[in-house]
């Protein structure tokens, strides 16, 4: 220690490193190196300490060992350092892990970084407070510049006392070639762009690269190198500078020890010096290291790598990373001898027999394109390609580089005419091969179904036949469909309802192996395949990537909806508003951050299947649910029809032939009105839970039956509004009742389905073993059901009053049940069966005499020719 020169120091206070040349007195605070002591000794300006450093250099001996110097710098003491700050490392890490840090942990966040993910600490500067150190530790310490001896007065204050280093900062350990913690950085979380480094910095953040690296990204700063640490990149290995000055020696010499190391990206800050600092730093690297691609990122203007996180998250940062600009690599002079004459014609050639190893050859060059071309965008050309002069192996006479050929910029950098020719060829020829390969990657969509004069004479004769929904129902049973005979016609009529302004949605439930995905598949069958859309699963954006009229009065089949809870919401607004859309940041032609809003119209008929019987609430009311049979006789029947079909006795040819038939029915479906006249006379049973969506479903549902017959309809004009219609028939009211009274009645009951089969099951059990009341081990051993699922069926009838407990002992036994009305569900059922009859028959009797002799005359019958063409009129 010696006396410090600027100031008053009676005792030394002065120390010296000889191995980095660099001083720091623990008094007044000044450091620095050989220069900038001689400035403040002389008084001069730096130019002038040069001088005066290499005037008393002169004479004196050369360094032994300068070369290894370079390579690793050891600071005096390095063991003791290391030692010190890795015990005040952990203070560090611990104190930020304490519950009372709240402050630098609002300060990450704000960042966007998690020091769960992150080697991370914070300084309070208290850690050598209240003895937490002994004398050995504090020399250490600030032997180590961890505690700096304060000489002014402090009041109260007893001995000597000390100013943390970097207080108040978030703390980031800086680790040599072995790992181990040689220095630390500070970030200031109180005062904005306030950093600390300690004297004799070394080390690297967050250490040397593994040796297996690839890439390299290097960042300007070490908090820019924990956010990219943080998102975990693949194949790129990150390392920080100390600052747009801050490539260090110690950074040069780790990159050159990277047996591995293909390219060195640099991603800087988007302003002046960042710039600056790539073009000196990259220029530098590629001349040490000739065989690496030297690449940058194009941060934008005023923005930094965290920023770009916390502001447009992980997205930003990777698309920045995939459109890095490389470093051309030097050309090399181009002989003009055999080279021929632009005026003549050069054979060239384009291999692509490989799609991700296409090559170009002419008489002068071969190009190589590696990795492929990208089909996604078209308004870049980006490549990877290796040139190399005919015949020659020598490597240096390569240039290697990735480049947009669409980017004038680099195309510039290609001084001579013959490779400017040769790219400008080769544009040509891979827009041509691109264009091929989009073109036969194309999505091969259904076409409209197109129909002859017979064909469709056939269907519409068809739709105009007598007792068309029994025919129909009978029909759908001879396309491979058994079974589930009112679910299968109520399920076809609401397919149907797509072609309509205010289509109705199906959702079927059941337990697994019952059949759900089997009905929905068989109906779907019956559709244009242009008219519907299958999906089995879906991501949460995918509905608003849809062309803008490419759902519009389409089927949506969701084989099954546990595949689609991310996309409930966009499911619900095209059900109910008919439309999404959503705004989404893009960058334009120049790089500029721009929205757009994409938008999707419906509306759409959605059909799905779950074994989830309590579905969210706001999807299920937008819907008819139906229930599947699952009795031991429709088990049969589909068994006895698998048995023949395999035993070749099925006509499948037949089956195949309804199957088109019924899909040209569905093609000559022409939009047009339905009115109601018996509207304001309908009303629903009060028993139905959530009346007003279901009041809805019911006159839709109506109405779609009405649109069914439409070529047993007569086309009517309103005087007032002139718009053409066709009218709902009590007939069509009498069959919405009949395939509608089991959705109304799951509507009513306060059970889910399965919980009603198994009470209905329960009180028959209870019937034919004359039983009055019974325990739960009885039931487990009857049902052969699982403990857990008995329990959870009789707490909610319990909480329902369906059952009471009458007697018995919770631990010994178990409790004994009784069922309080073993008639309920009968009733409730005849009540929905009445009040849907009684309702047709008190319309009946209002609309009598004339209403009733012209309803007659208003049943379902063929339309005559007149009509006919009034409703193909209407239809166009």
């Amino acid at each position: 220690m010696l006396k410090c020169p600027f100031h008053e120091d009676d005792n030394p206070s002065l120390k010296i490193y000889a191995n980095t040349n660099t001083f720091n007195c623990f008094g007044c605070g000044a450091n620095g190196d050989v220069i900038e002591f001689i400035q403040k000794k002389e008084q001069c300006s730096k130019h002038e300490a040069l001088k005066k450093a290499t005037n008393l250099c002169a004479g004196n001996a050369e360094i032994k060992n300068s070369e290894e110097k370079a390579k690793y710098p050891v600071a005096s003491n390095d063991k003791q350092h290391q030692v010190i700050l890795s015990k005040i490392y952990t203070t560090f890490k611990n104190g930020l892990n304490n519950g009372k840090a709240s402050k630098p942990k609002q300060y990450l966040e704000s960042r966007g970084l998690d020091f769960t993910k992150l080697e991370v600490g914070y300084n309070s500067g208290q850690f050598h407070h209240r003895g937490r150190l002994n004398d050995a530790d504090m020399n250490d310490c600030i032997d180590a510049g961890l505690l700096i001896p304060y000489n002014g007065s402090v009041p109260n204050a007893k001995g000597t006392t000390y100013t943390a280093f970097a207080k108040d900062c978030v703390i980031f350990p800086l680790k040599n070639r072995k790992g181990e913690i040689v220095s630390i950085y500070g970030r200031n979380i109180t005062e904005t762009g306030k950093h600390y480094y300690l004297k004799d910095r070394q080390g690297l953040y967050p250490g040397c690269p593994k040796q297996e690296a690839t890439k390299l990204i290097l960042t300007e700063a070490i908090i820019d190198a924990a956010t990219l640490i943080q998102l975990q990149i693949e194949n790129m290995e990150v390392l920080s500078c100390f600052g747009t000055n801050g490539l260090t020696d110690e950074h040069r010499q780790a990159i050159k020890e990277l047996p591995n190391l293909e390219e060195i990206i640099f991603f800087f800050d988007g302003d002046k010096a960042g710039n600056e600092a790539i073009e000196k730093y990259g220029n530098e690297l590629r001349e040490l290291l000739s065989e690496v691609e030297i690449s940058k990122v194009n941060t934008p203007e005023g923005e930094d790598i965290n920023s770009l996180y916390v502001s447009y998250d992980k997205d930003a940062i990777l698309q920045l990373l995939e459109e890095r600009n490389s470093f051309l690599l030097p050309e090399e002079p181009v002989q003009t001898q055999g080279i021929a004459s632009p005026k003549e014609k050069s054979i060239a050639k384009l291999n692509t027999n490989n799609p991700d190893f296409i090559t170009y050859t002419t008489d002068e060059l071969q190009i190589i394109i590696l990795g492929g071309i990208n089909l996604q965008q078209l308004d870049r050309l980006r490549i990877t390609l290796k040139i190399s002069r005919k015949g020659m192996d020598n490597p240096l006479h390569s240039i290697r580089h990735t480049l947009d050929l669409y980017h004038s910029d680099y195309l510039e950098k290609f001084r001579t005419t013959v490779l400017k020719r040769t790219l400008a060829e080769l544009t040509d020829g891979i827009e041509k091969y691109r264009l091929s390969r989009i073109e036969s990657q194309k999505e091969k969509r259904p076409q409209e179904r197109k129909l002859t004069d017979s064909q469709i004479k056939k269907a519409i004769k068809y739709l105009s036949s007598k007792k068309l929904m029994e025919r129909t129902n009978e029909d759908i049973g001879k396309t491979g469909m058994i079974g589930e005979e009112n679910n299968r016609l109520l399920m076809y009529l609401v397919f149907t309802s797509r072609l309509r302004e205010q289509p109705l949605h199906i959702i079927s439930l059941g337990a697994s192996g019952t059949g759900k995905t089997y009905l929905q598949e068989k109906i779907s069958e019956l559709i244009p395949e242009h008219h519907k859309l299958e999906i089995t699963m879906l991501s949460e954006n995918a509905f608003y990537y849809f062309g803008q009229q490419e759902l519009k009065n389409k089927l949506v089949l969701i084989e099954d909806m546990d595949g689609a809870e991310h996309v409930l919401y966009p499911l619900r607004e095209l059900q109910s508003k008919k439309r999404i859309s959503k705004t989404i940041p893009i960058k334009d032609s120049k790089g500029n951050l721009k929205t757009i809003t994409m938008k999707v119209e419906g509306p759409i008929c959605l059909a799905g299947t779950t074994t989830k019987e309590k579905l969210y609430e706001d999807n299920a009311n937008r819907s008819l649910l139906i229930y599947l049979d699952s009795s031991k006789h429709h088990k049969e029947q589909i068994m006895n029809y698998q048995r023949k079909l395999s035993a070749g006795k099925i006509a499948t040819k037949h089956e195949h032939q309804l199957i088109e038939f019924f899909k040209d029915m569905q093609t000559v479906l022409k939009p047009i009105k339905v009115r109601n006249p018996y509207a304001e006379y309908l009303v629903i049973p009060e028993h139905v839970f959530k009346p007003l969506r279901t009041n809805s479903h019911y006159l839709a549902f109506i109405e779609t039956i009405t649109f069914y017959h439409q070529y047993q309809r007569e086309v009517k004009n309103d005087p007032v509004t002139n718009e053409s219609y066709i009218e709902t028939t009590l007939e069509d009211i009498e069959w919405a009742n009949k395939l509608l009274k089991d959705v109304l009645l799951a509507k009513a009951d306060e059970l889910p389905k399965a919980e009603r089969q198994f009470f209905e099951s329960l009180k028959s059990w209870m019937q034919t073993a004359k039983k009055g009341s019974f325990f739960s081990k009885e039931v487990r051993d009857v049902f052969r059901m699982h403990p857990s699922k008995i329990k959870r069926y009789l707490n909610d009838l319990l909480r329902y009053n369906f059952i009471k407990v009458v007697g018995g002992n919770r631990y010994k036994g178990g409790l004994e049940y009784e069922v309080i009305n073993t008639q309920e569900y009968k009733e409730l059922e005849s009540g929905i069966t009445t009040a849907l009859d009684d309702v047709l028959k008190e319309l009946t009797n209002k609309l009598s005499g004339s209403v009733v002799h012209q309803w007659s005359k208003m049943q379902n019958r063929p339309l005559n020719g007149k009509e006919n063409s009034k409703l193909n009129a209407v239809a166009q």
